[in-house]
């Protein structure tokens, strides 16, 4: 109790407000008070690191077998322990059919001496020594000499009726006993079965209930175990800063509200990737050059809402001039069904696809691993967590898209470099982005360069197979321009969209209207002269986020640089 009131003032230990001593008579009973904001769980594993409520010992199983000290596993201490019990079995069984022979033999005498008791008598009487009636008895009877000896030995009152019916039982018994001996030398499953039954009778006679409890590395306490497995929501902007806080600072407000001042970024940067996953969750980070590195979610460093993060390459060894592409939360990376059943699908800028198993990725090094291997004048565009069922939508600069299904790409190894996914059309053609297709009630956001863009329906789109030049997604003009991004959208989604020139505009997707594959679409930002799209990003709404304070909305209207307009 000292010890842990001294952890507890040191704060090493944290979470408990009291510690009272409830033994007694019946046992040893401590009692900890913990705190009404601590987890029982974490105070727990502090009290196991820290104190001696979990002792740990090391066994080393060293015996000596056959005369030589060996090390032994629980395997061979178990099989040396039935042989010696098999040996202990078999000499002691030897033994005790030895000693029974023994006296069989004695008793044969005593019956042959009781049947001719009046015989036995006169030559013992008329015998001048007992060496002399000895070998009397041996030669007339044809006894031998133990036998002989243990008649002249035998005491008068074995000669009355009752002590000859006790001799002639007990020979019988002898002999029973004998012939039960010669049956366990002779069968070894016998022999088994008396060593089961002999440990059974050892724990019955000496078992009882365990006072402490024995479980498989105990001692191996790791910061983790002390982390609460809470649902934390992970920001990643587009400049590469990351930052985890936990979900309960997203609180939901009342419709109306003016909300909470949101994280604090450049006027340039925004929020890229944002959702939710608990603390234990593993983050699968890929590059652009096809490297692959991951993260506990616990290893990201927590913020404020309004904090701006830190930036991502201070966490992992990116190389220079490599940028990140996509993260990917991933549940488990130990349960085999899930990684077996789970896929990485990828796509690179040329039009090649891949999709791995994401066992693949499940033990990653420090300095990263292959994800995949890019040729010479490619980059990685897009990566996304697939079950095996998934639909893919692969979009190209032209303005043309391909459906496929994701079983037509079969899965391959880490460091190949992927398959054909869509035909190019001219050097100028190249991938704009990839979605993987799980939502029934989702539709396709295409966006070109001069700020145009459309909401379609997924059906719209024909299955073909994967390497074909696709259909038709958006109406390609010089009005419009090149097609610049593509997007799996539902209604609760936000769009964020960064000019050339570094205006942002973000806008519900609810507000778009599902129109046709074909169309031209409607302008969703306004662009000054030369200006382009720079970057589009979808973003998932969470309950309680804070899009704009009233304060910044106030502030952008008067900002005439950054007004929209709206079709």
């Amino acid at each position: 109790i000292e010890r842990t009131a001294a952890l507890v003032n040191e704060k090493k230990i944290e979470g408990i407000s009291d510690i009272r001593d409830e033994s007694d008579r019946d046992g040893l009973r401590i009692v900890y008070d913990i705190k009404k904001d601590a987890m029982p769980s974490i105070v727990l594993n502090h009290l196991y690191k820290y104190t001696q409520l979990q002792s740990s010992f090391g066994v080393n199983n060293i015996a000596l077998v056959k005369g030589r000290p060996m090390t032994l596993n629980l395997k061979d201490m178990i099989k040396h322990f039935v042989d010696h019990r098999h040996d202990v079995v078999i000499r002691r069984t030897q033994y005790e059919l030895n000693e029974a022979e023994k006296r069989a033999h004695i008793l044969e005498g005593y019956i042959i001496a009781l049947d001719n008791l009046d015989e036995v008598i006169n030559l013992i009487r008329k015998a001048k020594d007992p060496d002399t009636a000895k070998e009397g008895l041996m030669k007339q009877f044809e006894l031998s000499e133990i036998q002989a000896k243990a008649i002249l030995e035998m005491r008068l009152q074995r000669l009355t009726g009752l002590e000859r019916d006790k001799i002639q039982k007990e020979y019988e018994e002898v002999m029973a006993l004998i012939i039960r001996l010669k049956e366990i030398l002779g069968d070894e499953s016998i022999r088994m079965g008396i060593i089961k039954d002999e440990v059974i009778e050892v724990k019955e006679r000496y078992g009882d209930e365990r006072r402490t409890e024995v479980v498989h590395s105990a001692d191996d306490i790791t910061y983790e175990d002390m982390i609460p497995n809470d649902e934390m929501v992970l920001t990643v902007s587009h400049q590469g800063y990351i930052k985890r806080s936990p979900l309960v600072d997203y609180r939901t407000q009342s419709r109306g509200g003016v909300g909470s001042r949101g994280v604090s970024t450049k006027d340039d940067d925004f929020t890229e990737h944002l959702f939710i996953a608990k603390a234990h969750n593993y983050l699968l980070i890929f590059t652009e050059f096809g490297k692959v590195f991951w993260k506990k979610v616990y290893q990201i460093p927590e913020g404020s809402k309004t904090s701006k993060g830190r930036a991502i390459q201070n966490l992992i060894n990116i190389e220079q001039g490599d940028v990140v592409r996509a993260i990917i939360n991933v549940e488990n990376l130990t349960d085999e069904d899930y990684i077996n059943n789970n896929f990485v699908m990828m796509c690179t800028e040329n039009g090649t696809i891949k999709k791995t198993s994401l066992e693949a990725y499940s033990r990653p090094r420090q300095n990263g691993i292959n994800a995949i291997t890019v040729k010479e004048g490619d980059r990685l565009l897009n990566v996304s967590l697939t079950n095996g069922t998934n639909h893919i939508v692969i979009a190209k600069t032209s303005g043309k898209a391909i459906h496929f299904n994701e079983s037509d790409v079969r899965p391959m190894g880490r460091t190949a470099s992927g398959v054909r996914g869509v035909a190019l059309e001219g050097k100028d053609d190249k991938v704009v982005g990839m979605v993987c297709i799980n939502r029934e009630d989702s539709n396709l956001l295409v966006v070109s360069e001069r700020g145009y863009g459309k909401r379609s329906d997924i059906d719209d789109y024909r299955i073909t197979k994967r390497g074909g030049k696709g259909v038709k997604t958006i109406n390609i003009t010089e009005k419009t321009g090149k097609l610049v991004a593509i997007k799996e959208v539902i209604d609760t989604d936000d769009l964020m969209i960064i000019n050339k020139s570094g205006i942002t505009i973000r806008m519900a997707v609810e507000n778009l209207r599902v129109m046709g594959r074909a169309t031209q679409g409607v302008k969703l930002i306004r662009l000054n002269e030369n200006d382009e799209i720079s970057s589009v990003e979808k973003i998932e709404r969470i309950e309680g986020e804070d899009e704009l304070d009233k304060e910044e909305g106030a502030d952008d209207s008067e900002n005439t640089e950054n007004s929209t307009e709206k079709e």
